[in-house]
């Protein structure tokens, strides 16, 4: 067999399928993944709804899906880290572009290209990757809980323990409880955040959230939002709001309610223009907005860890298991919010 399935985006026509593509071949340095689970992200919508746009592709035709796990099928040439065939690993979900500085593209090698939107992902079943982007993972965790760890937790861990930097007994805040932000309210709680609010205009989601660890649950449309969150938080207000939505209204409400010297995370992407209508009082109280991307290399090493550790349970965070043919589907589910899905895994 020389040939497999790959969810594939054509940049030009902005069409997405499932096609039949030659299985790729690794390079020096390279190996080739049999993925086992693949994760859907919003960021996938976003792509292929077109308000994310590649700034780096490296073809005009990319595979999509940055958040994968498998086993090591085929090595490269000039590997270095002695990683065997049958290896079982989960993948950062992005890398360096590997270039000097003087490059055509006129960009710093420490330039991050993302998985599944500069270049070609895991929504397939097999895809080449460099070997230091590779995570190995313990027999006792799951190809579909590996798989979301990159991104879908990695990303709230890095807002939560390093461009936050939480500790125990501050009050957080969380805007969104979706995919991200359902696990921004676990990782809270794990770091001793108290208390944490969770913040969704629906009502499942704000179930999820108390499941998840969340103190507290709040409508945004409330009347009274500040006045509950203030006495959640004893009138001290939030010390970290993090926007896992992406969406200006909720950074203007969260800035609002933080307390003296509290910080906004921009967790949640958006194109749009960041506005706080706030005025002397964000000067008075010190607040600060800090933006954030992604997660990082140690994040994901560490997340294993506190899986393979007992520490972190991510079970109930995987919604469905689909099929690689039906990957558009999947999206369609994810973009319409359709049994308010956590994560849902394609498999190949």
């Amino acid at each position: 067999m020389d040939t497999m399935l790959a969810g594939r985006f054509h940049l030009d026509s902005k069409k997405f399928a499932v096609e039949e593509v030659p299985i790729p071949v690794p390079g020096p340095g390279e190996v080739l993944i049999e993925v086992k689970a693949a994760g859907v992200c919003l960021s996938d919508v976003h792509l292929l709804d077109g308000s994310l746009v590649p700034l780096f592709a490296t073809s005009d035709t990319i595979t999509v899906g940055h958040e994968v796990s498998g086993v090591i099928h085929t090595l490269g040439p000039d590997l270095k880290r002695g990683l065997p065939v049958g290896t079982r690993v989960t993948l950062e979900a992005g890398k360096t572009c590997g270039t000097c500085a003087g490059c055509v593209r006129r960009r710093p090698c420490t330039q991050m290209l993302t998985a599944g939107i500069d270049y070609d992902g895991g929504w397939a079943e097999y895809v080449v990757v460099r070997e230091d982007t590779l995570i190995p993972i313990p027999d006792s965790l799951p190809f579909d809980q590996a798989a979301i760890i990159p991104d879908a937790v990695s990303t709230p861990y890095a807002a939560v323990v390093a461009t936050a930097g939480v500790r125990a007994a501050q009050s957080v805040g969380v805007w969104g409880v979706g995919g991200v932000g359902a696990h921004n309210v676990r990782l809270a709680r794990l770091v001793g955040a108290a208390p944490i609010i969770a913040v969704d205009p629906l009502p499942s989601a704000r179930e999820r959230a108390l499941a998840f660890g969340a103190d507290v649950a709040l409508d945004p449309a409330a009347p009274d939002f500040a006045d509950q969150v203030r006495a959640a938080t004893g009138g001290r207000g939030l010390d970290f709001a993090f926007d896992c939505a992406g969406v200006p209204a909720v950074r203007d409400q969260a800035a609002s309610v933080l307390g003296l010297g509290g910080s906004l995370i921009l967790v949640g992407i958006t194109p749009r223009p960041l506005t706080i209508t706030e005025g002397l009082t964000f000067n008075y109280l010190q607040k600060q907005v800090r933006g954030h991307y992604g997660g990082s290399p140690e994040s994901v090493s560490e997340l294993v860890q506190l899986t393979a550790a007992g520490r972190l349970d991510l079970a109930p965070s995987i919604t469905d298991h689909i099929p690689l043919i039906d990957a558009a589907n999947a999206v369609s589910r994810l973009e319409n919010k359709i049994g308010d899905p956590i994560r849902l895994i394609l498999v190949p």
